[in-house]
């Protein structure tokens, strides 16, 4: 009797998982243009706005209305990014992101979340990132990002 009510309990607790799931992965309607787009704008395009002080490019990816929430808990805009990069060149020998969850809402909303490796010399740092996108006259544009973790990995 209690191996049968242990067996019905483990098999409602995964099927309400995969159902949560199956949930979450509707909710996604990410096309493959949008795929594309944002993975570039994000693996490629925003790394060399920061690491070529390209003010322009920087520009063109943040929105008007685009704020920052960096790893101290500061908050910063537009305006005072695209102030920062004309000040501060990079200084690493190499940089990629990687991408551990991309996501486009209904609502033309996407959120783009990973890690930052930050290689210099032989210190390989770390840190976590959320970025949240608007798709605007089929252009998306960041409103929001948040920054947190900067470690360095041994």
């Amino acid at each position: 009797m209690k191996k049968g009510v242990l067996a019905t309990v483990l098999l409602i607790f995964f099927l309400a998982c995969e159902t949560k799931e199956n949930m979450q992965a509707s909710q996604s309607i990410i096309s493959e243009a949008d795929y594309q787009i944002l993975t570039y704008l994000k693996e490629v395009n925003w790394p060399k706005a920061y690491r070529e002080q390209d003010t322009i490019l920087l520009n063109a990816i943040l929105g008007d209305d685009f704020q920052m929430v960096d790893a101290q808990g500061n908050w910063s805009n537009k305006t005072m990014e695209l102030e920062w990069i004309k000040k501060h060149a990079s200084s690493y020998d190499s940089f990629f992101y990687e991408i551990k969850r991309l996501d486009v809402l209904p609502n033309s909303t996407a959120m783009i979340c990973g890690a930052g490796h930050i290689y210099n010399d032989t210190v390989h740092t770390i840190y976590q990132s959320s970025n949240v996108l608007i798709k605007r006259q089929g252009i998306w544009k960041a409103i929001a990002s948040h920054v947190s973790g900067v470690k360095a990995v041994e």
